[in-house]
């Protein structure tokens, strides 16, 4: 009885610090009140990626039901108070979110190609798209009479065997070896099965000569493959890729060394139509619109002359996307420039993060897989750092007009566009870093160029070449616009050519990812002090991936590929005949920057014919490794007794049971679950491709062969 006070004032100041705390939630709440529907499509979008980042079923629907249990828990809550409305609209949302993505993979996702098989196709082409740069055409079939295909596969044809009649709804008939579409082959790298899962695309593949043409189309080439031929015929040498890009969205005439030099510094956004192109084709045509109907007394007098351009700027802006292919982005982009259009017609203002809160919950409504793709995460981080500056009141103080001199406003401007470049960069690096493990440090200064020289002048230059065309006097306007890109071009190879151009990084981890991405939301959506809570977060994220250790072993998923890491810090390749793709993948998953040397070449490698046997040195211990090299057998008391002295082995077939390291086998058997994978010896730390349990439907495992295969 004698400790009953104590504890009656212990619960009483408990709950009087709680009800204090609610109270100053509340206040805060209240003063953050304008910005509370900006967490709406963030909402949606976390049920969404907890349908990608947990991997089953039952896990998915422990996620809808643990967000339908915060919102049961708010419920709880004081009645009219706005965190109970805030936590039970999230949870409502995060639900649907999950329920959202599950159902649209369920019904609308295409299964992929069981496994890899040899088979003569016949089929109606749906698409064609031309890459001259590869020398190839890529084509999309829709199957006839084969069950066994899937509704829809994408094939690769080398241009010397296309025949006359190819296009959009002609039959071909030719032989091929369709392949599930690709794992990542390393951890980190892109999920080219996932996009093909919810692009329709079952299997993939390149078809062998002859290829035949059943059926020519009887539909001549599309808009936008006129297009493409016109402009390739007018435009000559590396200037005519990106000449193509800007017009119709197609890259594929863009050679890899200008598209490399174009992602190193910080330019690739002008490649795909979104939101510059669209923005800038839409203004071009609403300020000519304004400035021609205000050469008329009668329509400057008495019509609508803003709600006329609008329209005429949202009809250009529709015709745009529909003629660049209607890609994700670029409708994205166009739903966005409507959405801005639609608030001048009605006299709001235009420009706001509310904005761009609907745009992105339009795109994850119609689109659900887009949000854990690097396309809607880095435009939309783009544009949300970009209004969020322009909204703070400081940056509002600097760059608004004034009257001063035209030096000083000049300046100001310069100022004021090398800022926002900042800020874009600052957002967008850590999405870079996880996506393709390396970041522009020099893409402020080069946009400060590009962004104004394709905006001004190479856009507008090509839109008068394809007018004057039409009379046969776009000749010097080709010409120009082909100076003005090998320009563009030049800044692009002259920013990427430097030392500090990007930044590297191996295979980022999800959760440092998605902490950074939560930080990052917090800063850019809140407007009170309390929003720099956020970088907290973001330090912690970005301490994290400077701490990354980069991989010593990275295996490819075939078990065909295996990078080392040297004592020097180099990267050592087993096969000194692999393909630029497949050195690539290995440089960026291990966060290497420079050339892959063989591993034949090493001193600590002693290599025949049939195996490589290296020697690794970390963390004071000397880490043996053996790799078998070609698909010949290997006498069993060699391979015996090289096995018992490796501390790890790796293989691309399947390696017998009296084969047994101290540490890994790595072989068919292995990777056929896991995927390719990367090794950190001094941690001890394995990363695979595959997560054990992960049903997602686009995941295929290969099954090994058996004994009587190999």
């Amino acid at each position: 009885m004698a400790f009953e006070p104590r504890q009656t004032s212990v619960g009483r100041r408990t709950v009087r610090i709680a009800h204090n705390g609610f109270a100053r939630i509340e206040q805060w709440l209240e003063v953050e009140r304008e910005q509370l529907a900006l967490w709406v499509p963030v909402a949606l979008g976390a049920g969404i990626a907890g349908w990608f980042v947990l991997p089953g079923p039952a896990h998915w629907l422990a996620c809808c039901c643990g967000a339908l249990g915060l919102a049961c828990l708010a419920l709880l809550l004081p009645v009219g108070a706005r965190l109970r409305h805030m936590l039970v609209t999230a949870g409502l949302l995060a639900c649907v979110g999950c329920l959202l993505v599950w159902g649209k993979a369920t019904w609308l996702g295409q299964p992929p190609l069981a496994r890899p098989i040899f088979v003569q196709v016949t089929g109606t082409v749906t698409a064609v798209a031309k890459l001259p740069a590869q020398q190839m055409i890529r084509v999309g079939l829709r199957p006839i009479a084969a069950p066994a295909l899937p509704a829809a596969i994408r094939v690769n044809i080398a241009e010397a065997d296309v025949t006359e009649g190819l296009g959009k709804g002609a039959v071909l008939r030719f032989r091929v070896r369709l392949m599930p579409p690709a794992p990542p082959s390393v951890p980190g790298a892109f999920d080219f099965a996932r996009r093909a899962y919810f692009q329709g695309i079952g299997a993939t593949g390149r078809a062998l000569a002859p290829v035949e043409v059943v059926e020519k189309a009887r539909e001549g080439p599309t808009l936008r493959a006129r297009l493409f031929d016109h402009i390739s015929g007018q435009v000559a040498g590396a200037p005519a890729g990106i000449a193509v890009a800007l017009a119709t969205g197609d890259q594929g005439a863009i050679a890899e060394t200008d598209a490399e030099a174009m992602r190193r510094s910080g330019l690739a956004h002008l490649l795909s139509i979104s939101g510059l192109h669209v923005t800038a084709l839409i203004g071009a045509v609403i300020f000519l619109l304004l400035r021609l109907l205000a050469l008329i007394p009668r329509a400057a007098l008495d019509w609508p002359l803003m709600l006329i351009a609008a329209a005429g700027g949202a009809l250009a802006g529709i015709g745009y996307t529909l003629l660049t292919g209607a890609e994700v982005p670029t409708v994205r982009s166009c739903i966005a420039a409507l959405l801005v259009l639609g608030g001048l017609a009605l006299g709001r203002e235009a420009i706001t993060l509310r904005l761009v809160a609907t745009g992105a919950l339009v795109v994850l409504v119609f689109w659900p897989e887009a949000l854990i793709g690097p396309s809607f995460q880095m435009s939309f981080a783009a544009v949300v750092a970009l209004v969020a500056l322009g909204e703070h009141r400081r940056f509002k103080a600097f760059a608004m007009a004034r009257d001063e001199p035209w030096l000083r406003k000049a300046g100001r401007t310069v100022a004021a566009m090398l800022m926002t470049g900042l800020a874009i960069e600052m957002v967008l690096a850590p999405i870079a870093l996880y996506h393709f493990h390396k970041a522009g440090l020099l893409g402020a200064a080069a946009n400060l160029v590009a962004i104004p020289l394709t905006t001004f002048v190479i856009m507008p230059l090509e839109a008068l070449a394809l007018c004057f065309d039409l009379a046969g006097l776009g000749a010097p306007f080709w010409w120009l616009t082909a100076k003005a890109i090998a320009l563009l071009l030049a800044v692009a190879h002259g920013v990427a050519a430097s030392p500090m151009a990007v930044m590297l990084a191996p295979a980022v981890p999800g959760w440092i990812f998605g902490i950074i991405v939560v930080g990052g939301l917090w800063c850019l959506l809140w407007r009170s002090r309390w929003r720099w809570l956020g970088l907290g977060p973001v330090a912690v994220g970005l301490i994290g991936i400077a701490l990354l250790a980069p991989p010593d072993i990275v295996v490819t998923g075939d078990g065909r590929h295996v990078a080392v890491r040297t004592p020097a810090g180099t990267m050592a390749l087993l096969r000194e005949g692999a393909g630029d793709y497949v050195r690539d993948v290995l440089s960026e998953s291990a966060g290497y920057d420079g050339t892959l040397e063989a591993i034949a070449k090493m001193k600590q490698a002693r290599c025949s014919t049939d195996l490589c046997a290296v020697t690794l040195p970390r963390g004071g211990h000397d880490w043996r490794l053996l790799v078998t090299r070609n698909a010949m057998l290997v006498d069993r008391p060699i391979l015996e007794r090289d096995c018992a002295a490796a501390d790890i082995v790796i293989s691309d077939r399947g390696l017998p049971w009296w084969c047994r390291p101290r540490w890994m086998k790595i072989d068919r058997r292995l990777l056929s679950r896991t995927g390719g994978l990367s090794i950190g010896l001094e941690s001890g730390k394995v990363h695979t491709v595959h997560r054990p349990g992960d049903a997602h439907p686009w995941i295929v495992r290969r099954r090994p062969r058996t004994a009587g295969q190999l």
